[in-house]
């Protein structure tokens, strides 16, 4: 392992001081424009680091992704490969699939957007905005779990990588909210659940992540 893969991946506004390689966060709120803003800084790729990252989007474009990245990182944008759950929005580096219910071609297109990331540079950040949007589309929710585990957070595993998967615990998944993400956050590195307190203010609830408390409470501005 070279010295710049073993450095932390950096986060700003977030009140994490740095991810080590390998951390999986499950980023949980019910405010999806407060949950966009932390995602975004937790994933936005840092240049100076060599970084690329790859966002597996379901809700919107990739230009509009682009910019909430650019917002959190100046120039990160650019440094980025989208996958969209359709053709609506799609850019520069954006791929898109035609089922997001079919979870074995979603992923073989996301490991195939992370080898792909990982020829050019060895770090990587990865993400998924929203994965509640995938739980609504499919009919059992424990194939999310699969999914999540075999292809998402194994290539974390291979490669030098921190990955995010974003859920909106307001959306109608006609299952057990609580339930669903106690099974998920088992697999996870940490867990952070954003709750929105003022207009451009969100208390950020941490736990499970190195160098933070567990359950710990802090308040950052969006």
């Amino acid at each position: 392992m070279s010295l710049a893969s073993a450095e932390p991946f950096a986060v700003e506004g977030v009140s994490v001081d740095g991810l080590e390689d390998g951390t999986s966060i499950l980023l949980t709120g019910s405010d999806t424009d407060a949950l966009e803003a932390v995602f975004a800084r937790l994933v936005a790729p840092d240049s100076a680091a060599d970084e690329r990252s790859v966002v597996l989007e379901t809700e919107r474009g990739a230009r509009s992704l682009g910019r909430t990245l650019d917002d959190a990182r100046p120039g990160a944008a650019d440094d980025v490969s989208v996958l969209l759950s359709d053709d609506a929005g799609r850019g520069t580096n954006a791929d898109a699939v035609a089922d997001v219910a079919d979870l074995t071609t979603l992923g073989m297109e996301l490991s195939t957007l992370i080898a792909t990331t990982q020829q050019s540079t060895e770090r990587f950040r990865s993400g998924i905005f929203l994965c509640s949007t995938i739980c609504r589309e499919v009919d059992d929710v424990r194939s999310i779990y699969r999914f999540l585990n075999t292809n998402f957070l194994t290539e974390l595993r291979r490669g030098t990588g921190i990955g995010v998967c974003a859920l909106d615990t307001s959306a109608d998944l006609e299952t057990d909210i609580d339930s669903m993400i106690s099974g998920m956050e088992t697999s996870f590195t940490g867990r952070i659940d954003v709750e929105k307190t003022g207009r451009r203010e969100a208390t950020l609830t941490t736990s499970g992540l190195s160098g933070v408390g567990v359950d710990e409470e802090v308040i950052v501005s969006l």
